[in-house]
């Protein structure tokens, strides 16, 4: 009798797991006995649970978000090491076809990954890098908050998130089909990044660029979308012409030429955005890995744009290597082996003054904004809120907190301490940057106007701190023009 009244009220004994409910969706996959692995993947059953914001999850209650077949794999390179796995699958209908889904209300697809916070004990450097990315204009993944279950065990807090992929709702650019060799149709969709090459066919799906890495290395430059085997002749020719004649460019003595020089070839804007990105997390895997860019074709822009932001777990201080803990100095700049791999192009186009004052422009911009100390610390405190109950099972199943995990360089005795740490780390970050930034971005008012008839309107054309143009109608603004051409305006209200 006594073990039958336990096994009533702890439900986790006969589940074998420390979860009843949540303020988090729930995500429940079960492999019907098979064992997920690194490569083939495996076709299960996977089921979500979600009762919106705000609301409690119960394990027991029906899926109502999916409930359906995957196909499912362990993914990640070095994390594959650590327990607590991620997972890359597919949402499939019953005869393995791909089933465009919405996942917690994210934008319908098939490709998703499970993301595993492990030695980021904070859990949440990759999903802030995310946010932050959305507020600076750009795509980023999307990202859920959940917690696992995988055959009954508990898994912990997981991060559901959109892989890259190009997509209408993801990487927004045109699709390149097997007939595309010619013409502007040639010169986009095309999805490249500088990474590991875990996970993909080896140097077989890249290509080595004729310019070296800061260190003197070859660099290699892999193919993502399309996929090397889904590529002809003309359509890698075209893409590796295209960088090569970049990097040629950048490397020649004309490369600040307004018409011919670099500006021709890229978007500067995402270019400064992502060295923003990695400068202010100073990722030791930033340039030189998880760098993804893409092209869209000529008569959409046709220039090589940086993004989407990936891959932030190593960031924030959280290495104990490269000097990646520290608060100083540029990542950029290198400072070991590792970092000797970066592409020489950030380096070279912080040579041109007027990319300088850009990117001072454009720091003090988000200085303002999304990158204020206050605005980031905010969302990291509502963050920890809404996982205030998670991260104790989180942490109760994967009892890390005190003690090292690679490659941290802090550990904290609670959860608390390591988001203090976090902050404390972004705060002095900070600090250094605004006194370090190469550039100048000095402002004054150029035009005063005010206009007190109701009956009169006065449509004026601006140029926001992101190049696009805006159409805005006030009864009085005041105009700054910044040392980088770009025009803000100042509201006064009467």
């Amino acid at each position: 009798m006594r073990l039958f009244l336990i096994i009533l009220l702890c439900p986790c004994f006969l589940f074998g797991q420390i979860l009843t409910t949540s303020n988090l969706p729930i995500v429940v996959i079960n492999t019907n006995g098979q064992t997920i692995v690194d490569d083939p993947r495996i076709v299960c059953d996977m089921g979500i649970i979600d009762n919106g914001f705000g609301n409690i999850n119960s394990i027991n209650d029906p899926y109502n978000d999916y409930n359906g077949k995957i196909s499912i794999e362990y993914r990640g390179s070095s994390s594959q090491s650590f327990p607590k796995k991620s997972y890359a699958l597919e949402t499939q209908d019953a005869i393995g076809n791909n089933n465009n889904v919405s996942l917690l209300g994210m934008p319908v697809e098939n490709d998703w990954i499970l993301y595993a916070p492990y030695s980021d004990k904070s859990l949440m450097r990759n999903f802030l890098t995310f946010d932050l990315g959305r507020k600076m204009g750009h795509y980023s993944p999307r990202t859920v908050y959940c917690e696992l279950v995988v055959n009954g065990d508990y898994k912990g807090i997981y991060i559901l998130m959109e892989k890259i992929k190009r997509d209408n709702d993801r990487v927004d650019i045109a699709k390149l089909d097997s007939d595309d060799l010619a013409g502007d149709s040639l010169t986009g969709g095309y999805i490249i990044k500088v990474d590991k090459f875990t996970g993909t066919g080896g140097w077989g799906d890249s290509w080595q660029s004729n310019y070296n890495t800061i260190g003197g290395n070859s660099l290699r430059i892999q193919y993502h979308y399309p996929e090397s085997d889904d590529m002809l002749p003309q359509q890698k020719s075209y893409i590796e012409s295209y960088i090569d004649s970049f990097e040629y460019v950048l490397s020649a003595s004309f490369f600040t030429d307004t018409t011919i020089g670099y500006n021709k070839y890229i978007d500067v804007n995402s270019f400064i955005d992502l060295y923003i990105i990695n400068e202010l997390s100073r990722n030791v895997d930033g340039y030189r890995l998880s760098t993804y860019m893409y092209k869209d074709r000529d008569d959409n822009g046709g220039k090589l744009t940086m993004g989407p932001f990936w891959d932030y777990n190593l960031a924030y201080g959280n290495v104990n290597y490269c000097d990646g803990w520290e608060t100083d100095d540029w990542q950029q700049d290198g400072g070991c082996a590792d970092l000797d791999q970066s592409p020489f192009w950030f380096e070279r186009l912080l040579d041109d003054t007027t990319y300088q004052n850009k990117l001072k422009c454009r720091w003090e911009y988000l200085r303002d904004r999304s990158f204020h100390q206050d605005s980031l610390f905010t969302f990291i405190d509502s963050m920890a809120l809404y996982l205030n109950d998670a991260h104790q099972r989180n942490f109760q199943q994967w009892p890390i907190l005190g003690n090292y995990v690679w490659p941290n360089y802090y550990v904290g005795n609670t959860y608390q301490d390591e988001l203090t740490f976090l902050k404390t780390w972004i705060s002095d970050r900070l600090i250094w940057i605004d006194g370090n930034i190469l550039g100048n971005c000095y402002f004054h008012p150029v035009s005063v106007m005010n206009y007190n008839s109701t009956n009169q309107r006065t449509l004026i054309k601006i140029t926001d701190i992101l190049g696009r143009e805006v159409n805005e109608k006030q009864n009085t603004t005041l105009f700054y023009i910044y040392s980088d051409g770009t025009v803000e305006k100042k509201i006064i209200m009467e």
